[in-house]
């Protein structure tokens, strides 16, 4: 049986090291088991979601136990924002990676060779070469850890084919034992994770994926650009992250939020690095509050207070939804979660995933991608599908916090009609058009096409002229989500009635259909309650100290200290270094390093 040696003096020395080093007065759920696991050497996989403290399991061992412990991240940036965290608070820790100059990488080598590095980050090609193999077999590292361990598995979303090669260095290091962390992985990933890296008799710790602090809202896109100004609007002066399908969406997209009074920045992998590392340090450091970005941004990015996430379009699978949303509100404040869709987004996916190179792979990206279609198009709380799809079940009923338990998400009264009438004008046209067409004579729109066919004659024609062309474009792919329609192959995909689509139409089955939300959004899931006792203009000026802190220092705004401690400054006013450090997120390290400007701050404003 696994356990600690004295554990309660193990407890003890554990919960003061993380009090006096981070200023947090107790572990996360799971976190003291995969601790514990990782002090006696036992291999362990650990699946806790963004925000639920995996980083402490790896990071605490080497502090408690002396020794060191490489961490293999996937991305430079990542890997620099965690180091400069973890040097802020006093911990010997050091990276090493491409970008650094031959004279930083020597001195990181020099402290490893000397024994005075805790945590050792690394990309996974460069711990995989022999000769930093040979390095680490002269420094015998204690522990590896695997962070972003989903990158293993070819049935995850961010497939990493070097990742495969990780099970060399438990060859290599046979003494030192092995924590995976992931944040998103099914059980099919899970299994995948285990088998590639070799894990020994290893601990498995999953975490509950729901997130109760964010709010999901999923809704019909008709006018992209005011529908993301209104998400924002809500957000407005806070960060966030708007992700868009192509690299000229992000740039229109940054500059329509520019116009629209929001600061705001593109980021894709086509800019050069110098532009891509501005953006992202500008975002750290709070001089710009939104990035429009592909999905080349944010996981190297460890920001903890975004408090809103916005998809344009509809990723192409449930896995790829839940890692990037999982980016808002890790500090565990309230953040909101918006996901605009239509059907040509699964079109596109579909187009793109048929020109990739695994064909192989192919009905796995097409059951991934329903998966995603189903989340978008059915009125089901989308908590429940989230955890449903990753193995879990929630215990209690509506969460009331997305748009489907909020009563945000409304069903057509006439659901079952208006379908009836899209289907018809699919059939009485031949079966032989695409949506676009069937949406001009739906709307009798288009004229020149619809007269010279003279479908302008059917009884179908002008049906839905009420609606926009977004609206009812939004239903016709609805019914395509039903399989009442089906979209043929090929350049020019036209719209066939199924089987199922047929009985609708002759009125032998009833269905539901979703329409456009009416009523006014509330604001994110306990959004007030989290504000409550908090002096907003203080907090406002806390964060300008903050910044210029930041500035000074060279490293991102929240190294400094996070919303969540602003937010209890503010609310608490400590006059003291005692009362400071009752404060969530202060430790020592920090009371010693911004204690005095943070007090000299409060007492002015109290005056």
């Amino acid at each position: 049986m696994h356990g600690c040696q004295g554990e309660q003096e193990g407890v003890d020395r554990i919960v003061d090291l993380v009090r006096h080093t981070w200023g947090w007065d107790a572990l996360y759920p799971m976190q003291r088991e995969a601790i514990d696991a990782a002090m006696v050497g036992r291999d362990t996989l650990l699946v806790l979601p963004t925000g639920g403290g995996k980083s402490l399991c790896f990071q605490v061992p080497p502090l408690v136990l002396g020794g060191l412990a490489v961490v293999v991240s996937p991305l430079i940036a990542l890997m620099k924002d965690q180091v400069d965290g973890l040097q802020q608070v006093g911990v010997a820790a050091g990276c090493l990676h491409g970008e650094q100059e031959t004279e930083l990488q020597d001195e990181v080598v020099a402290a490893a060779d000397r024994g005075e590095l805790r945590l050792l980050y690394v990309t996974p090609e460069r711990l995989v070469s022999p000769s930093f193999l040979s390095k680490l077999a002269r420094w015998g590292p204690r522990w590896i850890a695997v962070d972003e361990a989903h990158c293993i598995s070819q049935w995850g979303h961010d497939f990493r084919p070097e990742y495969r090669r990780l099970a060399e260095v438990r060859a290599a290091l046979p003494g030192a034992s092995m924590l995976a962390c992931t944040a998103t992985a099914t059980v099919q990933v899970r299994q995948d994770i285990l088998s590639q890296l070799g894990l020994n008799d290893p601990l498995v710790l999953v975490g509950a994926i729901d997130r109760p602090n964010l709010t999901y809202r999923v809704t019909p896109r008709t006018n992209g650009r005011q529908q993301v100004r209104e998400a924002l609007s809500r957000h407005r002066g806070q960060a966030a992250i708007v992700y868009c399908a192509t690299r000229k969406q992000t740039e229109s997209t940054a500059t329509a939020l520019k116009a629209d009074g929001f600061s705001a920045a593109a980021y894709h992998a086509g800019l050069d690095r110098a532009t891509r590392t501005r953006v992202q340090d500008d975002f750290a450091s709070e001089r710009v509050d939104v990035v429009a970005a592909t999905v080349a941004f944010g996981m190297g990015i460890d920001r903890s207070d975004v408090r809103c996430i916005v998809h344009t379009s509809m990723p192409d699978s449930l896995e790829r939804y839940q890692q990037e949303t999982g980016r808002a509100g890790r500090d565990g404040l309230p953040a909101e979660c918006v996901l605009f869709f239509s059907g040509g987004d699964a079109a596109r996916w579909r187009t793109l995933h048929e020109q990739g190179d695994d064909l192989l792979m192919l009905p796995f990206r097409r059951t991934m991608l329903e998966s995603m279609q189903s989340f978008c198009a059915t009125a089901v709380c989308r908590r429940e599908m989230l955890v449903r799809h990753f193995g879990q079940v929630r215990e209690d009923g509506g969460c009331g916090a997305c748009d489907v338990c909020l009563g945000e998400v409304h069903v057509l009264a006439d659901g079952t009609m208006t379908a009836r009438k899209i289907l018809s004008a699919v059939a009485r046209t031949g079966q032989r058009y695409g949506a676009g067409y069937i949406v001009d004579v739906l709307r009798g729109t288009g004229l020149d096409q619809v007269t010279r066919r003279h479908h302008d004659e059917l009884s179908v024609f002008n049906l839905l002229h009420q609606l926009s062309k977004g609206e009812l474009t939004d239903l016709v792919w609805q019914l395509v989500h039903l399989d009442l329609l089906m979209r043929t192959a090929g350049e020019y995909p036209v719209l066939c009635l199924t089987q199922a689509g047929g009985e609708v139409m002759r009125g032998d089955r009833e269905i539901s259909l979703l329409a456009p939300p009416k009523r006014p959004v509330r604001a994110a899931a306990g959004e007030q309650e989290s504000w409550e006792g908090v002096d907003r203009d203080l907090f406002d000026h806390l964060r300008g100290l903050r910044r210029t802190l930041a500035n000074e220092r060279g490293v991102p705004a929240y190294v400094v200290f996070g919303d969540a401690s602003l937010r209890d400054m503010a609310r608490l006013r400590p006059a003291s270094s005692e009362a400071l450090l009752e404060v969530k997120g202060v430790g020592d390290r920090k009371l010693a390093e911004y204690g005095e400007a943070f007090l000299g701050a409060i007492a002015a404003w109290r005056g």
